[in-house]
């Protein structure tokens, strides 16, 4: 197998090379030249473990590393430092099933890509020979960066620098990140939000200049953000996994089609549902929630992208994005690997900001749904389910829930549905206690302490004492010193 940019470079690459150069040379996303079927009988997987699913399913998108070298990363990665049972529990709850991604060390469902992308990557440097110090250079809208910093916190021969939007995360999110030791490890507030966080970043990656002096010193940029795909194959195998616990808790048969909720921003996370649909995994809908932040709602409802819109600050900021760098492969995919026509619509997301896609795209959008919360119904849902199922979710999966009451209203459809849990409601301890009816309190860090006390619902060890923590790094950035950061700190 070989991977291919979404913007139609005639240069492949193997799974590792493209693991280590994160972006490909003409800009585009890497993607796989086809997609893996299923390396297994559903049947045959019922009473695996989670470690032994992923195996299989990323073995199956890179071939190229061994089973050894394979066993290595998924045993490195899944073992005590998630704290469930069997790393991703489905919990059944309020007439739905949970997908608890959020068990790892950050408590947020990065760490389920972000503790393997490490060994992924550092097994790949030591089979391309690559003597180029790798420098991990990331954008995030709160959880990416923490656990990237965990994964590759001192992690030998890289270096990782995060820029987060300042004042555009919860302060349990800030405090993690700044708090984070390791010696190869640079975190910054920038002055902006997310979308020019993410913009500035893939301008470093995009300029040549820089890339030439970096190279000069040894050092050679990649991306931990879900632009890379050896973060997003690790996605994959948690719908698989989903998939094969609902055959063999009898919720359906096999064969039969789930449907999937996801709380999106930057699209990766549901687009690594739709491989493992592509894969074989029978879906029915693909129901993407967004916040107010819908740009996605309204491209899946008209085919329309136009980013020419207000940008809400909410209480779900993991999503408070407007460009969404992941649909790129999906309208590649759906396009007919249609690289050109893919170059083009992203030319015009530059440009003219705005792009509307080809009726074929259009066509293959139609498994997809699109929905919307605001920041008062995510609100009452939190504390509407709480009071009814005694479930306690965060704001990002009671975005996901809404959206997926709103679908079932307006379709009727009452195929079982997986709803991607992607935080632990301690990570928005502020909203979550607002939202079933406690006290206002002086911190973030107050709340946490008050929801534990109320809800009895465990706290994450990774956010016990978290304001306890040292701050280690103060640096506070306009958009246009970030480049000149990234020298700095190499």
């Amino acid at each position: 197998m070989k991977y291919k940019s979404t913007r139609g470079s005639i240069y492949t690459k193997t799974a590792p090379e493209a693991i280590i150069a994160g972006l490909a040379e003409d800009k585009g996303l890497y993607v796989p030249d086809s997609f893996p079927q299923l390396p297994f009988k559903i049947e045959d997987m019922q009473g695996k473990t989670y470690k032994e699913i992923a195996f299989r399913v990323m073995k199956a998108f890179f071939p190229d590393y061994t089973d050894t070298e394979m066993k290595h990363c998924v045993d490195g990665a899944y073992d005590g430092k998630f704290e469930a049972e069997d790393v991703v529990p489905l919990v059944d709850a309020a007439d739905t099933h949970f997908l608890e991604l959020y068990h790892g060390r950050t408590a947020a469902f990065k760490d389920m890509a972000l503790s393997i992308l490490p060994y992924l990557l550092t097994t790949a440097i030591k089979k391309e020979k690559e003597d180029h110090k790798i420098c991990i250079l990331t954008a995030t809208s709160g959880d990416t960066g923490k656990a990237a910093l965990e994964g590759f916190a001192d992690v030998e021969g890289t270096e990782i620098i995060v820029f987060y939007p300042n004042e555009g995360v919860s302060e349990v999110q800030e405090r993690q990140m700044v708090s984070q030791e390791g010696a190869n490890t640079h975190v910054f507030a920038i002055n902006g939000n997310f979308d020019n966080a993410q913009s500035g970043v893939k301008a470093i990656f995009n300029d040549d200049k820089i890339a030439e002096e970096l190279a000069a010193k040894g050092v050679k940029l990649s991306s931990a953000n879900s632009i890379n795909i050896g973060r997003l194959v690790p996605q994959v195998a948690y719908y698989v996994y989903a998939y094969i616990k609902l055959v063999e808790r009898g919720a359906i048969k096999n064969g039969e089609p789930m449907n999937v909720v996801v709380p999106t921003g930057n699209f990766g996370n549901i687009l690594a549902a739709y491989y493992a649909y592509k894969m074989g995994i029978p879906v029915n809908r693909f129901i993407c929630a967004s916040n107010e932040n819908k740009v996605l709602t309204d491209f899946i409802n008209t085919g329309v992208y136009d980013i020419r819109r207000e940008f809400h600050l909410t209480n779900s900021p993991s999503m408070d994005i407007l460009i969404s760098s992941n649909l790129e492969r999906l309208l590649y995919h759906l396009s007919g690997d249609d690289g050109e026509q893919i170059k083009a619509l992203m030319e015009d997301l530059d440009g003219k900001k705005v792009y509307e896609v080809s009726d074929k795209i259009k066509e293959g959008l139609k498994v997809f749904y699109g929905g919307f919360a605001t920041v008062e119904e995510t609100n009452e849902t939190i504390g509407k389910v709480y009071k009814e199922a005694g479930y306690l979710m965060d704001t990002h999966t009671a975005v996901a829930y809404k959206v997926y009451e709103d679908y079932k209203n307006a379709t009727g459809d009452k195929i079982p549905a997986v709803i991607a849990s992607t935080a632990s409601p301690y990570k928005f301890a502020d909203s979550v206690a607002k939202a079933i009816g406690l006290a206002e309190c002086k911190d973030g860090f107050e709340y946490v302490r008050e929801v534990n006390e109320a809800t009895g619902v465990p706290v994450p060890s990774g956010l016990k004492d978290l304001d306890k923590k040292p701050v280690l790094h103060t640096g506070v950035l306009d958009i246009d010193q970030m480049a000149q950061a990234v020298k700095d700190c190499l």
